[in-house]
């Protein structure tokens, strides 16, 4: 039975899929729903500056030495012209997926169906490259991936898209699944893995986008894989965490929990950190499936957490922040944002950085608690 928190979240899911339905008229700003869809993305650290997809619709560079934003440019999309009974709407792009960088490049998708490439170094007055630089594709919700000069992306039309990350040329394909994608690629050496609404994991080649094997789940797949110990570990919502060979795609064990996987499950010392939306957190051996331990924070996990050294550390729905110690797997809680939480934790050198509904940016010290606000806006 579902909670008040998780029927919050399941309504929020089911709001998105019909703007995803409706689609085109959204895409292309003819569509008379009045304000725009909000995104959820996490943030990306690279060279001391976290890259973030802000809730107005912008890619923001933000410096994490002293919190100061270094630019933002907005995604963006032109006015609809109001002809055949259109009203002009909102021209803010939502961002759900995390950006990417690679090289001089930070890369991120909008819901208007378009990937960007901008210069990670200082803002330009446009984007390096735009894709599809004519016209748009359906929504695109996960987050880039960037790979041996490829930029790899799923979008709501069911296609994996891989596109030469200098230029923005497609490379090959798109490979085709059968239903929308919303996960972000996971790549392990030459191989791309991607989970579909058409409840199948795929395993794909980086270099010519060939399929080397499929496993079906009973349900849809939106949650980033996890490639650990050559296995692939993801979630769906079939309510079941799967562990899944990495080299043919047979299954090694799946743990069944009492809600829909979402998050990004994190590994450390062969064993698997899998937060759920039945509001726990399940410690699972990465080998058997067997359950070392759970945790429960009393409102649902939809926020991939993080590993910061032997401490696993998880934000849940209702802007709580918890630490696990790995070592005695101890719960505590280490802060209370008061802000929802769905997007992403990033980490780097003992602080986790945390965007709430809210959008706002928080720092927060792995070890103490303390927290400080980072300038977004």
């Amino acid at each position: 039975m579902l909670t008040g928190n998780n029927r919050i979240l399941l309504g929020k899911i089911l709001l998105l899929l019909v703007i995803l339905i409706v689609g085109g008229l959204t895409v292309l700003g003819c569509a008379g729903y009045g304000a725009a869809p909000k995104g959820w993305a996490g943030g990306t650290i690279d060279n001391g500056t976290l890259f973030l997809g802000s809730m107005e619709g912008k890619l923001v560079a933000v410096n994490m030495a002293d919190g100061s934003c270094q630019w933002s440019e907005p995604l963006k999309m032109p006015k609809a012209t109001g002809g055949f009974g259109c009203a002009p709407t909102s021209t803010s792009v939502a961002i759900y997926g995390n950006p990417a960088v690679g090289g001089e490049f930070v890369y991120i998708g909008g819901y208007n169906g378009k990937i960007y490439a901008f210069n990670s170094s200082s803002v330009k007055e446009e984007p390096r490259w735009v894709y599809p630089r004519e016209d748009y594709l359906e929504p695109i919700i996960g987050g880039p991936v960037v790979a041996q000069g490829k930029v790899f992306f799923g979008s709501s039309d069911g296609k994996l898209y891989a596109l030469n990350a200098e230029t923005g040329n497609k490379e090959w394909g798109p490979f085709e699944t059968g239903g929308k994608i919303w996960s972000t690629p996971a790549i392990s050496g030459d191989t791309l893995y991607i989970g579909s609404f058409d409840k199948k994991l795929y395993a794909i080649s980086v270099i010519d986008g060939s399929k080397k094997w499929e496993f079906e789940t009973e349900g849809t797949i939106v949650s980033t894989p996890l490639v650990y110990n050559n296995t692939v570990y993801v979630g769906s919502f079939d309510r079941y965490l799967y562990a899944i060979d990495a080299a043919d795609g047979s299954l090694k064990w799946k743990f069944l929990a009492d809600n829909w996987f979402w998050a990004r499950p994190v590994a450390h010392n062969n064993t698997i950190y899998a937060g759920c939306l039945d509001g726990k957190v399940y410690a699972l051996d990465a080998a058997s499936g067997d359950k070392v331990a759970d945790f429960d924070l009393g409102s649902p996990v939809s926020s991939s957490p993080v590993l910061v050294g032997n401490t696993i550390i998880i934000a849940s729905e209702e802007g709580k922040v918890y630490s696990v110690d790995t070592n005695n797997n101890q719960k505590s809680e280490l802060k209370n944002l008061e802000e929802k939480v769905y997007a992403p934790l990033c980490t780097s050198e003992g602080i986790v950085y945390i965007h709430t509904e809210e959008d706002a940016l928080y720092a927060v010290d792995a070890q103490t608690g303390a927290i400080r606000e980072l300038n977004i806006k």
